[in-house]
């Protein structure tokens, strides 16, 4: 993974620099004129002669010093009138804030290359790199954030994703209500939208996921139909078995929902948002709305114990370009794109993930 250093700021360059101008917000969820917007980046505000950086950093949202002097990263909606707010435009350290950008420069500009985009089904895939950094992130005790959408269910991954969770490589399940019903109908009928597992549509299969859904809403909630013993498989049985928190947030088009799912937009921003600032690595499969607005939420690094900076992993995967680049243009430039379907991909990574396992195990100990 890549690591970012803090700045010098005892560099010449920040010794005329001033300390960041604060505002107070006129009005609950209202931010004073000129208010400085945060991007995912490594951001410092210098506060009193002292560079420091804000809690729970995320773009699209204000900087904002409360009354104990802590320092945040809250999005407008939520500041309240007098909280101060830093105001300014420039990056540069020029206004009392600094945005470190030098990470992510590259060089060679100007060379003919081929193969140069950054997203493409036709650029190999390193599945050793992926599993390598997923078992790390379980040995350091890191909380890895899964998105999904349901093609994942559909294609035949499900086993695969049910696999993680019990394996724990998943910190936390970000998904809609679809995930969550089908796998649900999955466990209860055998089927997905009424399909078979070979793919065949069922006679009166149309209507199982809404039987899926009665019979989680008879139960009151997913985990009170996992007690009765309604759902005894996949993967919403393995996050309740063995305590991974999910959060299911809703869409116009849903049917039922299932009790368990967030309908209110805000309230559903509030709780990904909790899972998203103790997010170590993010793996965004199949699903373009939730990829994107997970990425909106997410640093681009990880802040560790010692201080230090680390860049964030975040694997986009989806079976056209088109997801994958747009969440990158939407400012998650750290997304490492897989083009791919997510039953190939999810099955090649547990594959992997299993020869690493295997291959630590079987390495000598040291000391």
């Amino acid at each position: 993974m890549t690591t970012i250093a803090h700045p010098d700021f005892t560099a010449a360059r920040f010794a005329s620099f001033p300390d960041a101008r604060f505002t107070p917000a006129p009005a609950d969820g209202v931010l004073p004129e000129g208010f400085f917007t945060t991007t995912n980046l490594p951001t410092y505000v210098r506060v009193d002669g002292r560079w420091r950086m804000p809690r729970e950093p995320r773009m699209d949202g204000a900087l904002v010093l409360d009354a104990q002097g802590e320092l945040w990263v809250r999005e407008g909606r939520r500041v309240r009138a007098g909280e101060r707010v830093v105001v300014g435009k420039a990056e540069d350290g020029s206004e009392g804030v600094y945005v470190n950008m030098a990470y992510l420069a590259e060089g060679g500009e100007g060379e003919f290359k081929f193969m140069t985009s950054e997203v493409s089904r036709e650029k190999p895939i390193d599945y050793a790199h992926m599993a390598r950094l997923l078992v790390e992130e379980r040995e350091r005790g890191g909380y890895p954030i899964w998105v999904t959408g349901p093609a994942l269910v559909h294609s035949r991954a499900r086993a695969d994703m049910t696999w993680f969770v019990e394996n724990g490589f998943v910190g936390a399940l970000l998904a809609g209500n679809a995930v969550a019903v089908h796998d649900i109908e999955a466990s209860i009928y055998g089927t997905t939208l009424g399909m078979s597992g070979a793919g065949e549509a069922t006679s009166g299969g149309h209507g199982l996921h809404m039987r899926a859904i009665n019979r989680v809403r008879q139960a009151g909630s997913i985990a009170k139909a996992v007690e009765a013993g309604v759902i005894t498989n996949g993967i919403m049985h393995a996050c309740v078995k063995h305590g991974v928190p999910f959060v299911l947030t809703g869409s116009i088009r849903d049917d039922g929902p299932l009790p368990d799912v967030v309908t209110d937009n805000l309230a559903a921003q509030d709780a990904m948002r909790r899972h998203a600032v103790k997010a170590t690595m993010a793996v965004l499969i199949a699903t373009a709305l939730h990829a994107i607005a997970t990425g909106n939420m997410l640093p681009a690094f990880v802040t560790e114990k010692d201080g230090s900076l680390r860049e964030l992993p975040t694997i986009c995967v989806d079976s056209s370009e088109f997801v994958v680049s747009k969440l990158k243009d939407r400012g998650t430039h750290q997304a490492f794109g897989v083009v791919t379907n997510a039953q190939d991909f999810m099955h090649i990574l547990r594959l992997y993930v299993e020869r690493e396992l295997a291959a630590r195990a079987a390495a000598p100990k040291q000391g």
